[in-house]
């Protein structure tokens, strides 16, 4: 069974399948008892090709726009204004524009409109808002202006009622089939015996079905409602907004024209807007036109459109356009009818329906075939209506052979327990963004993580710094603002000129009336060490023009301005990665405040003060500037060298509590944590020692080193890399491929800045920082980590394992039932001509089996899973382990029923004319014993104890109560509908111990090597 369902349905990947491979499982599956349940979570391919064709028209549409509107610059001055005429309820509303307006100047690039409207300034004077104000928080203002513009939600695929969900259910082959033959059996009852005595056999189909379609419909609806309320969450994001006149953090969806939205690069654009301010801004727009070359955004391409990325630079914007207004709601809208796509472990779960469903279908069809031979035998010349009876009667038995051996709730098991997981994750900081990614840590073998924010708390301070070539504390009993009288006038001014320019965070007025910092955990350490030292932010701004931002990135590891002084020329400021910019700095300011040559020896102090500091896991950044010349112009790029080094600053970022606990478990689930970080090597080394990461046996490289590495030397390096240090995302992307291909590993990766998205695409499993982490890093993860945190994507791996190991407890169990079912159904046929089971019988083993089960394991807790080695990419699905006690479990069962059906009447000393009836009660109470001591010992696989922690899952519990208090009220009260008589107590005693023997039989079973 392993082989064929590798071959047929193992295709599937956990990302990015290809169609050809969706398409190839899906045909495979043969017969399909409800294919609209089935299939429900899985990709409609169908919709799929009708969006993307809808996708690439709606492209080339708006490129066409934005090639007409980049020629129509140059013409711009010959246009006439065009007539637009404000609608009178937007005016009434004290507005000048309307929202259709609003989305044609946006999404056609229409600089023609927008200079009719008064360019930027005049779009923002008829939203009534103010580029430094934002709009207002009055909660009247803002409710109008969304009933005028609308509100920036998507809309996905139409919400579905309850109700679809029971015509769903009621599409169910064994539904159809079993109200047919109960209509056709009815008929006939009532041709040969009369209406009064076959109505109550239609009336207990009728109520039996109606049952399990409302509980089928119920649990169906509870899944669906728990999916999409994660794919609403899943589109929200945070956004830097100014409101009142102050910055603060917002949800996307509460954006609305004319809110001015703070972007920097790795955000997403969260809306269509016009480009207020900001420098550098490189938008990649290739989800919505196709096209992948960046687009500048400026003054003269002021134009902004939501789902676009930004690669480069930081801006202000003013949302204009909001929600399904969007080309990228509309695009939105189309996309979310194909569904995402099914996880490897849901086609493995339909491959193995699909097998045993194939093995039920022959022997229904062998069956029927051999019941009707010997009926061809017995009534040739029979009433012809007694032969039409018994001919429906058989095949009854043969649909029933059939239905029994089909686990249909078997391929719906992944999507159950991921439902039930939802929750929980979220409370345990958690937010799956591909349901894959849950199933697929569970397999993770490596993780390769980032030291900023992952090991850290992300909340830096500066602690030490080197200022006019002297070390000099800065602690809290020392404080900063100490040191003001220690260093020179000249070279704290440029100290804090350096600080408060050169950087891409801000220092503000909250609305308590207190200084607030914002930025980057980096930017607000260094500006609140610049306001510790007696700087004014504010005052630093107003007294330079800022002329050029080159903004910091991962490959140039700095960020550089260029300053105007009023009558005094041009200055260029650089902060970054101390071995760079020291690289790029010929001169230093010395303890006299005088600027002087770098010679060797104050070179070599410089490099051994960044050494010590790193030794003592501090993270360095090194600050300088220099003069320009008055032909500087804007276009041109920062200088490279000939800085004057002003300082280097020392920032402590403490480690996690318990992160040194977490690499521990990881060691003993036998994950390997591997460092891949900016850093330098010193930092990262301690770092990595102090969090247990780095062993005496573990290997340290560099990025550059990395590079130069032959394929053969890799080969024999990248197993012992426990650090890398200095490295690049490429550097990280190629060790993931390695990983991956080379040695067949599952890899985990965190990440957060934007050039870390496509290293989070190509990982087996993509961990996003949430706090610290760009939006296009986020898109393309499959997993956020809410709180940032190392010991919280161990819990993701948990999590992941116990999801698995749910999914194959419940598999052991369906193929338990699925195999004593097939035997025992086919071989009472062939001997009795009867099915063991009445139709109501049958219903209720469904129910247990398809939906009560399912629910159970979906909450069991497996806390002892991160004591074992990861099953890995070629891990079997169905181990031996499990085969062992399927077939353990399957003979104890089968011998138990057989032994009943042939010498139970002896053993309970049964006689007379409800003797067959008590028989029959007492073999399907016992089976329904069995059913559950299968259930108990299906907590534990491996483990014989199956009682342990039982009571901490109270879902488990309680549908154990229930299926037991059921059959109680199937027996003794039911009997009319059911066709079962009452028991006694001895023999309800005697039933269930023969069931429940199941348990210590299991127990027994495990006791044998595989």
């Amino acid at each position: 069974m392993e082989r064929y369902l590798n071959e047929n349905f193992g295709q599937v990947k956990s990302k990015y399948s290809p169609e050809q491979k969706l398409k190839q499982w899906r045909e495979l599956c043969g017969i399909v008892r409800n294919s609209r349940r089935r299939f429900r979570f899985t990709a409609h391919l169908s919709k799929r090709h009708e969006a993307e064709a809808l996708r690439r028209s709606n492209q080339e549409k708006l490129r066409i726009a934005i090639l007409v509107s980049k020629a129509a610059f140059q013409y711009i001055q010959d246009v006439s204004p065009s007539d637009y005429f404000v609608p009178a309820e937007v005016k009434a509303a004290g507005f000048e524009i309307c929202a259709d307006e609003l989305g044609s100047i946006v999404e056609g690039h229409d600089v023609k409109k927008l200079k009719f409207h008064g360019g930027v300034n005049g779009i923002a004077e008829k939203l009534s808002t103010s580029f430094t104000s934002g709009l207002s928080t009055d909660n009247d203002l803002l409710n109008h202006r969304q009933k005028v513009y609308g509100i920036n939600i998507f809309a996905g695929s139409e919400a579905r009622s309850f109700w679809t969900f029971v015509w769903e259910a009621l599409q169910d082959k064994i539904f159809i089939i079993d109200s047919i033959c109960a209509f056709v059996s009815l008929l006939l009852g009532i041709t040969m015996e009369g209406w009064q005595e076959r109505a109550h056999d239609a009336i207990v189909i009728v109520a039996s079905i109606s049952l399990a379609v409302f509980v089928t419909a119920t649990n169906d609806f509870w899944q669906y409602s728990q999916l999409r309320n994660w794919e609403k969450e899943k589109r929200k994001f945070m956004v830097q907004v100014a409101r009142d006149g102050f910055r603060q953090r917002l949800s996307s969806v509460d954006l609305l024209p004319g809110d001015i939205v703070y972007l920097a690069c790795g955000d997403l654009v969260p809306a269509d807007g016009l480009f207020v301010s900001g420098f550098c801004v490189l938008l990649d727009e290739s989800n919505l036109t196709g096209e992948s070359e960046p687009i500048m955004v400026n003054s003269e391409n002021p134009f902004l459109l939501s789902g676009s990325k930004v690669l480069d630079g930081s801006c202000k914007v003013m949302v204009t356009t909001v929600g399904m207004r969007t080309q990228w709601g509309k695009l939105i809208a189309t996309l979310s009818q194909g569904g995402d796509d099914e996880t490897p472990l849901q086609v493995k779960l339909n491959g193995v329906a699909a097998i045993i469903g194939k093995i039920g279908q022959f022997f229904a069809i062998v069956t029927f075939a051999v019941l009707m031979q010997g009926l061809y035998v017995r009534n040739l010349k029979g009433n012809p209506l007694e032969l039409v009876r018994e001919m429906f009667k058989y095949f009854t038995i043969a649909f029933s052979i059939f239905v029994i051996a089909l686990p249909e709730g078997l391929p719906l098991a992944m999507t159950l327990n991921l439902a039930f997981a939802m929750k929980k994750l979220m409370n345990d900081r958690i937010f799956i963004r591909h349901l894959a990614a849950c199933e697929t840590m569970g397999l993770a073998s490596n993780i390769c993580i980032d030291m900023t924010g992952t090991l850290t708390t992300n909340n830096m301070t500066v602690v030490k710094s080197y200022i006019c070539m002297n070390v000099r504390e800065v602690t809290k009993n020392n404080n900063a603002s100490g040191l003001h009288s220690e260093i020179p006038d000249s070279a704290l001014k440029l100290l804090l000129q350096s600080i408060f320019n050169n950087t891409s965070g801000e220092v503000v007025v909250n609305k308590d009336g207190k200084l607030e910092v914002l930025g980057t955990p980096t930017e607000i350490a260094l500006l609140d060490f610049g306001l510790s030292l007696g700087g004014d932010f504010q005052a630093e701004r107003q007294a330079a023009k800022l002329v050029k931002v080159e903004p910091f990135n991962s490959t140039k590891k700095q960020m550089g301005t260029v300053l105007e002084f009023q009558g005094k020329g041009l200055r260029a400021h650089c902060k970054g990665a101390s071995e760079i910019v020291l690289a790029a700095c010929d001169k230093v300011i010395n303890s006299d405040g005088k600027i002087v040559d770098l010679n060797e020896a104050s070179i070599n102090q410089l490099k051994v003060t960044v050494s010590q500091f790193a030794d003592e896991s501090l993270r360095t950044l090194c600050l300088a500037y220099m003069e320009l010349e008055d032909g500087f112009s804007a276009e041109n790029p920062i200088p490279a060298s000939g800085f004057t080094c002003i300082a280097i600053v020392a920032i402590k970022d403490p480690i996690r509590p318990g992160v040194k606990e977490s690499v521990a478990v990881c060691r003993s689930a036998g994950i390997t944590v591997r460092m891949v970080t900016g850093d330098n090597m010193a930092a990262a080394k301690a770092t990595a020692r102090e969090c247990g990461i780095l062993d005496e046996d573990g290997e340290t490289i560099e990025g550059p080193d990395f590079r130069e590495k032959t394929h053969e030397e890799l080969l024999q390096l990248i197993p012992r890399i426990q650090v890398m240090a200095q490295a690049t995302p490429q550097d990280k992307l190629t060790l993931v491929k390695h990983l991956q291909t080379t040695f067949n590993e599952v890899v985990a990766v965190t990440g957060g800045g934007a050039n870390d998205a496509s290293l989070l695409h190509e990982a087996d499993i993509g961990l996003a920082m949430d706090i610290s982490g760009t939006e296009v890093a986020k898109e393309n993860a499959d997993i956020t980590i809410l709180d940032d945190g190392f010991s919280t994507v161990v819990t993701m791996a948990k999590w992941g394992r116990s999801i698995v190991m749910n999914v194959k407890k419940f598999v052991q169990f369906q193929l338990t039932v699925s195999m004593v079912a097939l035997i025992l159904n086919v071989s009472t046929a062939f001997f009795t001509g009867n099915a063991p089971f009445s139709d109501v019988e049958l219903l209720w083993v469904g129910l247990i089996t398809d939906t009560l089960v399912a629910f159970a394991f979906a909450n069991e807790p497996n806390n002892e899973l991160m004591m074992h080695s990861p099953v890995g990419r070629k891990g079997s699905f169905i181990t031996n382990v499990m085969w062992r006690n399927i077939i353990g479990q399957s003979f104890y069962q089968i011998t138990a029923i057989w032994y009943l059906q042939t010498k139970g009447k002896a053993i309970l000393r049964l006689d007379g004319p409800d003797s067959n009836i008590i028989m029959d009660t007492f073999i399907f109470n016992s089976f329904i014993f069995l059913q559950v001591s299968n259930l108990i010992s299906s907590r534990k696989i491996e483990e014989i104890n199956v009682f342990k922690g039982i009571l901490d899952n109270y879902v488990f519990v309680t549908v154990l109560c229930c299926i037991v208090l059921f059959e109680i009220s199937i027996i003794e009260f039911l009997g009319i509908f059911a066709n079962t008589s009452p028991l006694t107590l001895s023999q309800w005693f005697l039933s269930s111990f023969i069931g429940l023997l199941g348990v210590p039989v299991a127990a027994g079973v495990k006791m044998i090597p595989v």
